[in-house]
């Protein structure tokens, strides 16, 4: 779905619009809005299998601390944005096409919010991002890595490592045969990530607070992926990515939250069934410089149920670094 100016689907997105750019040969999609131009941009990364769409009803408050960049990231299957090759969807394979893409954008200093899987591309994004100054980290529930015992540990490394190396391959074929039938199904069931009440609470949180134009329009970007049932395979990779950087090869990412020297807030909804208040806290152990904010009686996608709180956790925790 795009837009010269999203007004002409709701009121509240007017200033938004659909912009299509041309990085290295690929057809990348972002949402673009205006804000001042000596302040640092904001640039929004989306959850996993989700576009820069979900962001719609935070963009036009956070234009108010400087210009905003939603970009659809490649292998997320209902976005705009192409996929260059097979791993494409990884978690830091996007964040170094975050770099280009922000070279590509003139893009010098930029405050970087990361919602889900984002939050791990925008960890490796800022702890690598070269000659882009990065501002600010904002880590919306991120699936980062949490807390695991020495039987946990091993179990990962053994039986869980094999399961990713072969079951990656067998997925993305079984999909490529009958992705489309399945998905037409799972569509036809309801999906409960866009229909409040729906059936299986996958996400927590009080679906109904989300806005009836953001419902709307991601149950048709949900139906648009009938078009493209190969993309299920850049799915399956995205989400090895993630349950390897959690479970498996931790150590490169536990590095990165070590070491990333970027001033950073978490946010995390009490609610969230995904990521647990013992991921928080593990992280908040390694990093007590960190500043957190918990969201109550919130779930998983707090920037779409509870937009107008999203805005202001950043906004005072920006106002609070200021000397």
């Amino acid at each position: 779905m795009r837009y010269d100016d999203w007004g002409e689907r709701s009121p509240r997105w007017a200033g938004i619009r659909s912009e299509m750019v041309d990085l290295q040969g690929t057809a990348v999609h972002l949402l673009r809005a205006r804000g001042d131009a000596g302040m640092p941009t904001q640039l929004l990364v989306h959850p996993m299998g989700a576009t820069g769409t979900f962001w719609l009803d935070v963009i036009s408050s956070l234009a108010a601390h400087g210009p905003v960049v939603a970009p659809d990231l490649p292998g997320t299957f209902t976005g705009h944005t192409g996929t260059p090759h097979r791993r494409a969807a990884r978690a830091h394979v996007n964040a170094r096409f975050l770099r280009a893409l922000m070279r590509r954008l003139g893009v010098e200093r930029v405050v970087v919010h990361g919602w889900s899987m984002g939050g791990l591309v925008g960890l490796l994004f800022a702890r690598g991002a070269g000659e882009v100054e990065v501002e600010g980290l904002v880590l919306t529930s991120p699936t980062l890595p949490g807390p695991l015992t020495v039987g946990e540990a091993l179990g990962w490394q053994t039986v869980g490592r094999f399961a990713l190396l072969a079951g990656v391959p067998v997925l993305r074929g079984t999909l490529g045969l009958c992705g489309g039938r399945l998905l037409e199904a799972k569509l036809r069931r309801g999906d409960p990530v866009v229909s409040p009440g729906g059936g299986l609470d996958l996400v927590g949180g009080d679906l109904r607070r989300v806005s009836p134009e953001l419902v709307a329009l991601q149950a048709e970007e949900r139906w648009e992926m009938r078009a493209r049932p190969d993309r299920l395979g850049d799915a399956v990779v995205a989400f090895a990515s993630v349950v390897s950087a959690m479970y498996v090869d931790r150590g490169p990412v536990l590095g990165a939250v070590d070491g990333v020297g970027v001033a950073t807030l978490l946010l995390w909804g009490d609610r969230d069934p995904l990521i647990g208040r013992a991921v928080v806290d593990y992280l908040l152990g390694r990093r007590p410089d960190w500043q957190s904010r918990v969201l109550e009686g919130v779930g998983h996608l707090a920037p779409m149920e509870v937009p107008a709180a999203y805005v202001e956790a950043v906004a005072r925790w920006r106002a609070s670094r200021v000397p």
